[in-house]
């Protein structure tokens, strides 16, 4: 996922909404109760209908509680996520008018998403942030396959009493949740969420099982089998658990003369980095 190609990461950049923008929309999107499902009629006794009934009430509560649940979570944030937040739309800000430039061995078109985690990275270190490159693996089990995964992450301990207080920046946050035979119901949850997330590593625990839970039940629904690697200790994994930090040096002015800005590789960042796309509202943090 990380070689992804330009068209792939200007789908990503395009259309992200500001923080406000982001927080209305979510929120008058959330105040709609799903959809129940749709019941073919036919010649079923009374019985069988008050089962359907009862079913599709049942339904119907489940995932607007997940919806509550999920507005809850996003809604809340802190001083500290507020700043990171902040920064990092603004890094984007200057990727977008600089152009990504990839420098990968094998370089790809208008760049890939391991060299934006690159250029972010330094960005926020640049505006005073411990923010690394983290890289968590883990071993299969009979549960969950092998696997890694890379992520943004921001250290700070400028409040002494509580300690080292972690903050996760994943650039590509609703599309690890995105399944394609998803039910309506899942893919509106999962449309709800921010295209990037910033926030403390708790809140995304919380986000991880509203989420897997929902995954599960819609499987369940589908009668269809759940991949491993959308079960909540795969998922779990990749954010929470062990992760190797790498720091990424700055760029001097001599390195930067090297890579000129080209007009034609600004074309993926082009369409608007903080306005609407795909009939949806999309963010860049959490909200």
């Amino acid at each position: 996922m990380d070689r992804q190609n330009s068209d792939d990461i200007m789908k990503f950049l395009d259309g992200m909404a500001s923080s406000d923008d982001v927080l209305f929309g979510f929120l008058d999107e959330g105040n709609h109760s799903p959809e129940d499902y749709n019941f073919a009629a036919g010649d079923e006794s009374e019985v069988d209908n008050e089962t359907t009934d009862c079913n599709s009430e049942e339904n119907r509560k489940f995932w607007q509680e997940q919806e509550q649940l999920l507005q809850a979570t996003l809604y809340r944030t802190s001083s500290i996520e507020t700043k990171i937040r902040q920064a990092t739309k603004e890094a984007l800000k200057v990727v977008k008018s600089k152009g990504l430039v990839c420098v990968c061995r094998r370089p790809v078109t208008d760049g890939c998403r391991s060299c934006l985690r690159g250029e972010v990275s330094r960005r926020l270190r640049e505006a005073g942030y411990d923010c690394a490159i983290s890289k968590s693996k883990w071993r299969s089990s009979h549960e969950i396959p092998a696997g890694e995964h890379e992520y943004l992450e921001v250290v700070d301990k400028s409040v002494s009493k509580k300690g080292e207080i972690r903050v996760v920046i994943e650039l590509c946050f609703r599309a690890e949740f995105e399944m394609a035979r998803g039910s309506d119901e899942y893919k509106r949850l999962i449309g709800m969420l921010p295209e990037v997330y910033v926030g403390k590593t708790e809140r995304l625990k919380s986000l991880i099982k509203i989420l897997c839970t929902a995954a599960k039940k819609c499987m369940k629904d589908k009668k269809m089998h759940m991949g491993p690697w959308r079960k909540h200790k795969y998922m779990q994994a990749k954010w929470l658990g062990t992760c190797e930090r790498k720091s990424v040096s700055p760029v001097s002015e001599t390195e930067e003369d090297m890579f000129p800005v080209a007009k034609q590789r600004v074309s993926m960042l082009n369409n608007g980095l903080f306005g609407t796309g795909m009939g949806r509202p999309t963010a860049v943090a959490v909200v």
